[in-house]
């Protein structure tokens, strides 16, 4: 591509093989290995079997090397300030997510299970950028209480600091798909938490289309 092109693309904001469709944002939001990678229902993971490159193992889970040192910061400032915060479920393959997924629509049908789970090849838990968090005690996990434990406020008032957001946002399943999931961190890097405020998405920051439902 001639630069006067990939220009001419660049103002169009059209997506190319070579350019991001946000290039103008100054992220890339398609490529699988990208920090800032946008996966959700419309938009899965390409390849759908992609394994991070370097996969980094904290208290047990793994994250991608940059994520994990993130998080392993953002506990440590946690536990400082008297919040004991663990991991819950880090990276997860294409099979895992399978399985995880298949389970999910065993037990509770899959209009219910796509509501809470991804589906493989569409999973942020794949690209080793999103841990799901939890207290030490134990409280609330999993659940939307949980973002009234010590762990949950320390997240949700911390977590940008650190590059974390809260992918799932409360009120935010028209647009994301996914019920309230204040346990559900994702990094993408400090200086673009800082923008996503509130209870706003990436899809909505990138001014993607709501993705509710598989295409």
């Amino acid at each position: 591509m001639t630069g006067a092109v990939a220009g001419l693309v660049l103002a169009l904001g059209m997506a190319s093989p070579s350019v991001p469709a946000v290039a103008a944002t100054g992220y890339d939001i398609d490529s699988a290995s990208s920090l800032q990678v946008v996966v959700n229902k419309h938009r899965p993971l390409n390849p759908a079997s992609y394994v991070p490159s370097q996969l980094v193992r904290v208290q047990g889970e793994l994250l991608q090397a940059q994520a994990a040192n993130a998080y392993k910061q953002f506990s440590k400032a946690a536990k400082a300030a008297g919040v004991n915060v663990i991991p819950i479920s880090g990276y997860r393959s294409y099979s895992q997510q399978a399985s995880l997924y298949n389970s999910y629509v065993n037990q509770y049908g899959q209009a219910t299970a796509d509501t809470i789970a991804a589906r493989p090849g569409y999973s942020e838990h794949q690209t080793g950028l999103a841990i799901d968090i939890g207290n030490a005690s134990g409280t609330c996990a999993l659940e939307a209480c949980f973002a009234t434990t010590p762990a949950g406020m320390w997240a949700a008032q911390h977590g940008r600091e650190y590059g974390f957001i809260i992918r799932y946002p409360d009120g935010a399943d028209a647009i994301t798909g996914y019920t309230y999931e204040p346990w559900h961190l994702r990094y993408v890097g400090p200086a673009l938490a800082g923008k996503i405020t509130g209870s706003m998405t990436l899809e909505g920051y990138f001014g993607l289309e709501a993705a509710p439902g598989y295409l």
